[in-house]
């Protein structure tokens, strides 16, 4: 007979039985209020480079800094600050993390330096490492189980949209307002939040009483952080580079060293052994998969409606939408989908999508136009709306409710690697692809046209403009070599997306599927095998 361990209820101020169903709809939209802030302030500078370039006289690799030094202390802090959110209080902590994110982002409207603004984005990193764990434990903790998928899933929509909703209110502030309103928004949403929170959020926390594992956070955060500094610094400076070289390796040494300590602690801050967890791999493995190419895509999509197409940065950005839409759309459906069809089918369905979304996107270097690349936005907006808040689930269901706050911040950290990655990946592909295509054209150039042309598209069409009539065969030529590079990261995402499908549908294979057994209305208890297999048993 295979021993079971029931996940622990809730500590009674935050249990799902002590809060309304209309209060409870309310955490919801404060929790997804809190997140698009947070999310939306990864994508949103991109649109406003030039701008802060001007305005702080910048250079290339300090606009790099001010664009990554949020997401990399983000990404370096999560574990350890999930873990002292679910001790100290959800709450508790979400309310500081609000604080510090308005108030970095109101000293980031008065930054006079390039390096004023990367200290004021980091201090931003800590506060939406504080807000993210936080808002996905304080649903798992609040929600009852027949009501968690779909709370999840409007989660999920956000996280996945925030970036495509965040890129389209930037380029309209940049359009028509300033550069620096482009930090109102965060810091309104972190105001409302707080007074939201404050109002009807509970303070849930973990009945834990050991020690926290300051060590293994420290370990933690030089993994995750090396690791994401390498890869944000390798395609710009070069994979050889002293900093790159040094990043990934410490990343790689200190996650080691964070594995090998967390053996060997009879309460760690992130028990490794949970992997074995076949659902909670698979989750972990395909949102890492997810994130790396929808992110890949916003890069390249981005550059190709305005480098290729001509479009505005708001016109652009408002090409993402269609997908934003159908992603946040099927999101809060597909738990219960996957409840009733099987994690592992759903998967299987989205993953399909995804690649049937790359492959029309590739198709579409033959005829530039957005009607050709829409059909593929649609796709990929429904593979990931069918398959991450599934996956997500299947992270947070998988450990027990002391741990919810490490649980989502494993959730977030898995994506914000993933999406390094990703623009990392796509970038790089599609950049070979370019620097091959256009070699025949700079071969004919002098030395100081032919270094800016081999570079990217943007410095080729900047001196296509400079050179008037004479430049059009240089645009022409650039424009070709972008497509070229476009159809190779598009073939590069569709087989990544089948290989991950592939792996997480096989960590699945033995996984039984009773959800049609289950009768969907009623409450089901969530327990986790000895084996690693979690089962969702009826009332």
């Amino acid at each position: 007979m295979t021993d079971t361990l029931s996940t622990p209820p809730v500590e009674s101020s935050g249990a799902a039985s002590d809060v309304s169903p209309r209060r409870r709809q309310g955490i919801l939209a404060a929790m997804s209020l809190a997140l698009v802030g947070v999310v939306a302030s990864v994508s949103g500078l991109n649109v406003a480079l030039g701008e802060l370039s001007v305005a702080l006289d910048a250079s290339g690799s300090a606009l790099l800094w001010i664009v990554n030094a949020y997401t990399l202390t983000m990404a370096a802090l999560l574990l350890p600050v999930g873990e002292i959110g679910d001790r100290i209080g959800r709450r508790t902590i979400l309310v500081a993390g609000l604080a510090v994110f308005g108030v970095a982002n109101l000293l980031a409207m008065t930054a006079g330096s390039a390096g004023q603004m990367i200290v004021y984005r980091v201090i931003a990193g800590v506060g939406a490492a504080m807000i993210m764990p936080a808002t996905l434990s304080t649903l798992t903790s609040v929600f009852p189980p027949e009501e968690r998928g779909r709370a999840v899933g409007v989660w999920s929509g956000f996280a996945g949209a925030g970036g495509i909703l965040g890129l389209f209110a930037s380029a309209f502030l940049i359009d028509f307002v300033s550069w620096q309103l482009l930090f109102v928004l965060p810091a309104a949403t972190a105001v409302v939040g707080i007074a939201l929170t404050l109002a009807i959020v509970p303070n849930t926390r973990s009945s834990e009483t050991h020690r926290i594992d300051v060590v293994g956070g420290v370990l933690s955060a030089i993994g995750v952080g090396g690791l994401v500094l390498g890869i944000h610094e390798g395609p710009e400076v070069g994979w050889t580079a002293p900093i790159t070289v040094a990043g990934l390796v410490a990343g790689a040494l200190g996650l080691v060293a964070f594995v090998l300590w967390s053996l060997r602690r009879e309460h760690p801050l992130l028990d490794m052994r949970i992997f074995s967890n076949r659902r909670l791999a698979a989750g972990s493995m395909s949102l890492t998969v997810m994130f790396a190419l929808i992110f890949g895509v916003f890069l390249v999509v981005i550059q190709y409606l305005q480098l290729v197409l001509g479009m505005s940065a708001l016109r652009a950005a408002a090409g993402l939408l269609p997908m934003a839409i159908v992603m946040m759309g099927l999101s809060p459906q597909a738990p219960r989908l996957a409840a009733r069809f099987g994690y592992g089918r759903i998967l299987g369905v989205g993953t399909a999508a995804l690649i049937a979304g790359f492959v029309l996107l590739g198709l579409a270097d033959g005829d530039p136009s957005y009607l050709a690349i829409l059909p593929g936005l649609i796709a990929i907006g429904l593979g990931v709306g069918l398959a991450m808040s599934p996956s997500t689930t299947a992270i947070t269901e998988s450990m027990p409710e002391d741990k919810q706050g490490v649980a989502s911040a494993l959730n977030d950290t898995v994506r914000e690697f993933g999406s390094a990655v990703g623009v990392a990946l796509i970038g790089s592909v599609l950049s070979a692809g370019y620097a091959g295509s256009i070699e025949p054209t700079t071969a004919t150039l002098p030395e100081e046209l032919a270094e800016p042309v081999g570079e990217g598209i943007g410095q080729a069409l900047a001196v296509s403009a400079e050179l008037g009539p004479d430049g059009a065969p240089i645009a022409e030529a650039a424009r070709t070599a972008f497509l070229s590079g476009w159809g190779t990261a598009m073939t590069v995402a569709a087989v990544t997306a089948a290989l991950a499908g592939l792996g997480a549908v096989a960590l699945l294979r033995r996984d039984r599927d009773t959800a049609d057994d289950v009768d969907l209305d009623a409450e089901p208890d969530i327990e986790v095998g000895i084996d690693g297999d979690l089962e969702l048993v009826p009332a």
